[in-house]
């Protein structure tokens, strides 16, 4: 267990790092998470934010480092999802006396109905403030990013905007700053967090860039991974990115097989766009998570979707893929559908289904195959995929 760590003078990362957690709602965590937590020592001495339940001792004791957890005077919650506000109880335990902050109505319906209405609670909308001594606080509601009743808090003495979600990462370390990180991981990691939770919201996600755009920052302390000081342009420069959903130009094909057959295929449309001069990206279902895979959806111009036919619909790894893209529901794409069939192509149909009702465009029609392709075959697909593209390109 990492200690208590000062990030400022008076202020403390008193998280704490999960470098086992591989799942969040179906998101592959490879690399952990953190819940981040953070102690300020001022004449009220105040919390933002806790930790997941299970490390609730972890916290509490990061504290009993630098104050008796009873003198806590107020606990702001940004946000009542249980990785952030999972301690509350706890903490409440050994600070009775404490206000839990938090934001009004969402945040005071959402907090009562997970931990009941016995505590303290104070709402706050934006613009509100909260003098705790030395340090003013002053809180902006970021509604659904991404829930209704987020909220971000700044600390103008410090020049540090505690995020809560925003600018986070599931990425487990024992490194607390991006300076002292590998960078390239951080950012990967940062994208990775972006197309799997904020994205469906990047509306949202764009205003509250802008609305903490004019503040005067010098860290970001969000709540999951490392704290932002020394890269905090790029973090800034990639969030107006991501928020704007522009894809890139490049392509994705993402597919399952059973026999090959659609493999094949998938092979063959790479070799389309690539003969385009089209950057792309191939994912094998069966290897590639698809939340990994959704991260590349994030520069995707095109996404491409083979499955082959299985009891009349397409594959299970292929269907789930197209629930979690439907979720997330990236739009301004254009859609491929493929795949082979043995009495029925059902499966390339279905997926072309999933992708108009997504919203894509869907001017290659959807290519099927009956059993195996054969060269002659391989190559028409070829040549009748690059013929779209160069059209959609300008290049024809």
């Amino acid at each position: 267990m990492l200690s208590a760590v000062q990030i400022k003078p008076d202020i403390y990362w008193v998280g704490a790092v999960d470098f086992n957690v591989r799942n969040f709602h179906g998101y592959h965590t490879y690399r952990g998470s953190t819940y981040n937590a953070y102690l300020i020592m001022d004449e009220k001495i105040t919390l933002i934010d806790t930790v997941k339940a299970p490390f609730a001792d972890e916290l509490i004791d990061k504290i009993s480092q630098i104050v008796d957890p009873a003198k806590i005077d107020y606990l702001v919650s940004n946000h009542v999802e249980m990785d952030h506000s999972g301690s509350i109880p706890a903490v409440m335990k050994v600070a009775p006396n404490a206000t839990i902050i938090t934001s009004g109505p969402q945040g005071l319906n959402g907090l009562k109905a997970h931990y009941g209405d016995g505590y303290n609670y104070q709402t706050v909308n934006t613009g509100d403030t909260l003098n705790i001594g030395k340090r003013t606080l002053t809180f902006v509601k970021t509604m659904m990013v991404h829930w209704p009743d987020n909220m971000v808090t700044y600390d103008a003495y410090d020049k540090i905007l505690f995020s809560n979600d925003a600018f986070g990462q599931h990425y487990a370390s024992n490194t607390r700053f991006d300076d002292d990180s590998d960078m390239d991981i951080v950012l990967e990691q940062a994208k990775k967090y972006y197309a799997n939770i904020v994205l469906p919201y990047s509306k949202q996600a764009g205003k509250a860039v802008e609305a903490c755009g004019g503040l005067d920052i010098d860290m970001i302390a969000p709540g999951h991974g490392i704290i932002w000081r020394s890269h905090i342009d790029k973090i800034m420069e990639c969030y107006k990115e991501w928020t704007s959903t522009e894809p890139q130009g490049r392509a994705l094909v993402v597919y399952d097989s059973m026999w090959h057959s659609t493999e094949a295929m998938a092979k063959t449309i790479v070799d389309a766009f690539t003969a385009c001069g089209i950057n792309t990206r191939l994912c094998d279902l069966k290897v590639d998570h698809i939340s990994s895979i959704i991260t590349e959806v994030m520069d995707a111009k095109y996404v491409a979707v083979g499955s082959p036919t299985l009891n009349m619909t397409c594959m299970p790894n292929v269907a789930a893929f197209l629930c979690y893209l439907k979720g997330l529901s990236p739009k301004k794409r254009i859609g491929l559908a493929f795949g082979s069939y043995g009495w029925a192509a059902k499966g390339p149909e279905r997926v072309a289904e999933e992708l108009a009702g997504i919203g894509y465009d869907m001017p290659f029609g959807t290519y099927t195959q009956q059993w195996v392709p054969t060269a002659e075959d391989l190559e028409a697909l070829k040549l009748s995929v690059m013929d779209v593209v160069r059209q959609q390109e300008g290049l024809a």
